[in-house]
Formats: C-alpha cells, structure tokens, sequence
C-alpha cells in the first residue's frame, strides 16, 4: 500500500497562479505521455508516487491523452482511488477539451456541446467529481469566443470545476478571454502556453498580457521534446522519439545540434544537467507560475525537481545563453 513521503512538501516550491489564491508546485507533472492505455500501468502509478513523494500536487490531463484518447484520465482514475483517495484535497488535477476526442460535428473544438459533454466524460474516467482546472484546449475560429467561455464558467458554476483556463491562446485571444470571463464572474486564473530555449513566442506579448489580467502561467514542452536533454548531445540514438513519426524530426535535431552543445557547456559551468538548466530558465521569469514536464521513469522525475536547488541565474549566464540561441 502507497504511503507518501511525510516529508513531500519540505523541497519543492509553490507559486500563485498570478494574483489569485492558487497555488501551484513550480515543478508540475504532464500525462500527456507515459501513462495511456499502450503503456505499463506499474510505470505510471510509480511516476505519480515519486511525483507526490517530491512534492509535486498537480497532474496535468487532456481529454485526449493516451493513446488511446481518454485512456490516460481513465489511469488516473484508478490510481487515485487506489492510493490518492485520502488525498484529494490535497492535489490538483486538471483537464482539457479542444481537440478532437470522437467522430462527428460534436466532439471537436469549443461548442458548449463538445465542451461540457467532454468534461462529463472526463469526470466519468477519473470518478472524479470536479476538476480543479478546466482549460478550453484552443481557440475556435469558428466559435464564438463568448461560447466557449460561457462553458468554462457553467463548468465552474455547476461545481464540477474549480477554476478556468486556457492554453495555446494567442496574447489577443487571451485577454479578449479573460475579459469575457470577467464579465460572466468566473475569472481565468491561468494560460498553459508552449514555451522553452527552443520556442519563445509567449515573451513577445503573452506574458506582458497574463501580468497585466492576473493570471498565471503554466509552460509545457519546456525541454522541447527532449532536445533539451543530454539525449541528442552526439546525434540521434537509435529508439529515440526523433527516429518515430511524431512531433519531433530527425532534421529538428540536426538543426539544433550546434545550439545544444552550446547550451551543455554552460549547463556543465553551472553544476546542472542541461534538462535542469532548460526548466530553470523557463522559471526565472517570475510571471511563471510552474513548469509542466513529462517522465518516463522516477530517475527523471528525481533530476527535474533537483533542479530548484539552482534557478538562479546571473546576468552573464543569460547573456552566453542568448548568444547559443541566436
């Protein structure tokens, strides 16, 4: 029987989601990966204990995660009433409708339809009766905006979410959301944007935007599918996510390859892995609320958190570092 860590909460940092009262762990964890149906169930229920021993309270969902879709938030659901069940007050669990998750004109995008019918559903897999965040996934165009946070706010209204979110909104959508959700009573505490060394578009104006609402910031991708990592140092491993089809390309290595092994010096000069220096990055903007990483193992959940133990960052560490970028 799981028997957390009594010690859980003593090394790991927690942030508000900008001016509210939440608070998350700087360090979040994704099931994005690692802990669908295809995958070792034993795997992932020791990912989410080494997780909570370390202190990290938030796990991070989508309608879609799997494969197959929703399978992910059905895992979930097993393992918090195998072992979590006396500690739900004690986590944050989040999800998110936006993609596609089942054939046909509602099961898609952001209608009220698609969007309450998914968060049923996924309440239904995780027997769970709220979320603590509900996030629209992305932006319809072809919906009203209005819409989709009419849904978010029903979802808060009607118990079954704590707070709303967003994620992949661009700055214009972001604050054009925020302000609707305003006006319906039910503030959006928090945008969960791509962003790491690799992917930097949310400093252009969506950080300038979430400050000036209030809201959070949760970053996922931040060590760029693994390129940030010391995986790709001397090319591309026989296995690796870069030689299957997906998100990441053989030539996204081959393009950062210079770039990374400028990035593990200056991570070496730091006393840091580069996957640590690449999290400790993303959070020395202080409008960073938490970073959301994935795992495949409980060696890895172990490096990312030992990363907190060094996140500062002096003025000519970030100079070299955008020199490697540029």
């Amino acid at each position: 029987m799981y028997k957390p860590d009594e010690k859980r909460y003593d090394s790991m940092k927690y942030n508000h989601c900008g001016k509210w009262g939440l608070k998350l762990p700087a360090v979040s964890l994704g099931l994005w990966h690692n802990f669908g149906g295809v995958d070792n169930f034993e795997n992932g229920r020791a990912l989410l204990h080494k997780a909570f021993d370390l202190g990290i309270t938030h796990f991070d969902l989508a309608n879609n995660y799997g494969p197959p879709p929703g399978s992910a938030e059905e895992n979930l659901g097993r393992i918090l009433k195998q072992d979590f069940s006396a500690h739900r007050d004690e986590l944050i669990i989040s999800s998110k409708a936006g993609y596609t998750m089942w054939p046909g004109p509602y099961g898609d995008w952001g209608s009220r339809k698609y969007m309450r019918s998914s968060l049923d559903q996924s309440l239904k897999r995780m027997d769970l009766e709220y979320v603590d965040i509900f996030y629209s996934h992305r932006p319809d165009p072809n919906t009203p905006l209005e819409e989709t946070m009419m849904a978010l706010d029903h979802a808060v209204r009607s118990g079954k979410a704590l707070y709303a979110g967003i994620s992949n909104y661009p700055a214009d959508k972001a604050k054009e959301a925020s302000r609707i959700l305003k006006e319906l009573g039910t503030p959006c505490i928090i945008h969960q944007p791509k962003y790491s060394m690799f992917v930097r578009w949310i400093e252009d104006e969506l950080l300038d935007v979430l400050e000036e609402e209030g809201m959070g910031c949760i970053t996922f991708s931040p060590l760029a599918q693994g390129l940030l990592t010391n995986k790709y140092l001397k090319g591309i491993p026989e296995g690796s996510r870069a030689t299957r089809e997906g998100f990441l390309k053989s030539e996204h290595v081959e393009t950062a390859h210079k770039r990374i092994v400028g990035l593990n010096k200056i991570a070496e000069e730091r006393g840091q892995s580069l996957a640590q220096m690449a999290l400790a990055w993303v959070l020395r903007d202080k409008r960073v609320t938490s970073v959301l990483i994935g795992a495949s193992s409980v060696g890895q959940l172990d490096d990312n958190v030992e990363m907190l133990n060094n996140i500062e960052f002096s003025d000519e560490e970030l100079a070299n570092i955008e020199k490697v970028l540029k």
